[in-house]
């Protein structure tokens, strides 16, 4: 089983698409998935068609100790999701637990094993509580990166916080960086794809994710990609990028 935590403090590039849509892809090349709504915003819960209120979600495992098998809702073929919840928004001001806080999403997956080949957790744009128990659970983190200057900058500061989350721990997490909104016309889309490849070499997946309304319509309709559009350039960059993270296939 792949924990993969996709993550971003930047908004606005494409954290929940990617996770929504590679999730969905990952399950069509027939891979057993889960993903888990770690914002409370619950925008991965609301892609999927699949907000209720009220709801008990992840949020309600970590407060309430309830099942995760309690939680899970399969919202497509071999496909699951754990929902946001209602109460996902209080643990990031739980005070209770001092250290061992960090590490109760990384608890649950001991305790329960999920009966998945991939966990993708979409995460707030947070470095809080949420952000490092995403951290601490997973195997590996998929940061998307929009093609634009900005987001040079939010790369440059969540490196600043992997590299001391690692020091503390002396534990190293696997890295891939995706490539999305991308336009290649675009002079300033082609220098962010440089310059990731040159600073993050060897962890840069093959297939950029070009930038088209489809992608940006469907979560409006409770729909993936491929559910909205399955024969739109969103749907095969997809559809390739779960191929790059299945093989590690990445930019040289």
């Amino acid at each position: 089983m792949r924990v993969i935590a996709v993550i971003n403090q930047k908004g606005g590039v494409g954290k929940t698409t990617t996770t929504m849509n590679l999730a969905h892809a990952l399950a069509k090349k027939g891979y057993r998935v889960t993903t888990i709504d770690f914002d409370p915003q619950a925008n991965l819960t609301v892609g999927f068609g699949a907000l209720v209120r009220p709801q008990a979600g992840i949020g309600n495992a970590l407060m309430d100790n309830i099942p995760l098998i309690e939680l899970i809702k399969p919202v497509r073929d071999k496909l699951n999701l754990l929902p946001a919840g209602d109460r996902l928004g209080e643990f990031e001001y739980l005070t209770e637990g001092g250290a061992k806080r960090g590490f109760m999403l990384q608890s649950l997956f001991t305790r329960e094993q999920l009966d998945s080949d991939f966990i993708l957790i979409d995460c707030a744009p947070t470095s809080g509580m949420l952000g490092m128990n995403a951290l601490l659970a997973a195997d590996e983190v998929m940061v998307p990166v929009a093609s634009d200057f900005y987001s040079l900058q939010g790369v440059s500061r969540l490196m600043q916080i992997f590299n001391y989350v690692e020091s503390k721990l002396q534990r190293r997490t696997r890295k891939w960086f995706v490539l999305t909104r991308y336009n290649e016309r675009r002079k300033m889309a082609r220098n962010v794809r440089d310059q990731i490849v040159h600073y993050f070499p060897q962890q840069v997946l093959n297939t950029p994710i070009r930038e088209t309304v489809a992608l940006a319509e469907s979560p409006a309709y409770g729909k993936t990609i491929f559910d909205y559009r399955a024969r739109n350039r969103g749907a095969e960059d997809y559809m390739n990028l779960a191929s790059d993270i299945v093989l590690e296939q990445v930019i040289h």
